[in-house]
């Protein structure tokens, strides 16, 4: 039988975005200078509207310091994470 994965937990991902915004006291707009995206697309990830790509995580987890994983590793939460395949 085929197990499919639980789905991905997009609001614990916004949540960190929304958490890590805070924590460095940035406003939209800082966060859009400092990712080269734009303000609406940061609004819209946060509230939940849309998800965004990779490369626009990727731009964020650099504006913040962070690698793209431990963003992406908020898709998991709520739910355990895949075994490591056996070798």
């Amino acid at each position: 039988m085929i197990t499919l994965p639980p789905d991905p937990n997009l609001t614990a991902l916004r949540l960190e975005l929304a958490r890590l915004r805070s924590e460095h006291g940035w406003t939209y707009d800082e966060l859009a200078d400092r990712t080269g995206l734009a303000r609406r697309t940061l609004i819209e990830i946060e509230q939940g509207r849309t998800i965004g790509s990779l490369k626009t995580w990727h731009a964020i987890a650099h504006a913040f310091g962070v690698p793209v994983d431990h963003l992406i590793a908020r898709l998991c939460e709520g739910h355990e994470t895949p075994a490591e395949p056996a070798t």
